[in-house]
């Protein structure tokens, strides 16, 4: 049996990349931890910005910058944060675990990252989309002859 959807369409030719990379954002929600932020920024032609700028920011209060890694993958952008109990330490009470995370976000085509900082216990995650030509081709129209 097959699966049917909207972009399934006949006129719809060529998205089948788009369906996959929504079924794949989809999967990707897991859990709430870390909270995060994404925000549009006000771009500042002066710094280059000649297309639209994201931020993502996530709340990772207690992890270093070696305990935290992003990487970027087929249009994926992934945030690991690892951290490793302390077996020196005799707790009382235990409310702040040592956690580990796994978040994605799925890009579009022409995003970058720009940069990363982490600051205060908040890891941005500075993005460009950049605003792609607008390209306009006359197609010539041929004319096929019938017969042998």
């Amino acid at each position: 049996m097959s699966r049917m959807s909207l972009l399934s369409s006949p006129m719809l030719l060529g998205f089948d990349e788009i369906e996959r990379l929504i079924d794949r954002a989809g999967k990707s929600s897991g859990d709430g931890y870390p909270p995060y932020n994404v925000e549009r920024i006000v771009k500042n032609e002066a710094n280059g910005d000649r297309g639209e700028v994201l931020r993502i920011t996530l709340a990772v209060a207690g992890f270093t910058r070696d305990q935290l890694e992003i990487t970027v993958e087929d249009n994926q952008l992934t945030v690991r944060g690892r951290q490793q109990d302390d077996k020196g330490r005799e707790y009382l009470y235990r409310g702040i675990a040592a956690r580990q995370f796994h978040r994605t976000f799925v890009l579009a085509d022409g995003i970058e990252i720009r940069s990363a900082d982490l600051n205060n216990g908040l890891l941005s995650i500075d993005l460009v989309r950049h605003e792609p030509e607008r390209l306009v081709r006359k197609i010539e129209i041929g004319e096929r002859k019938s017969g042998p």
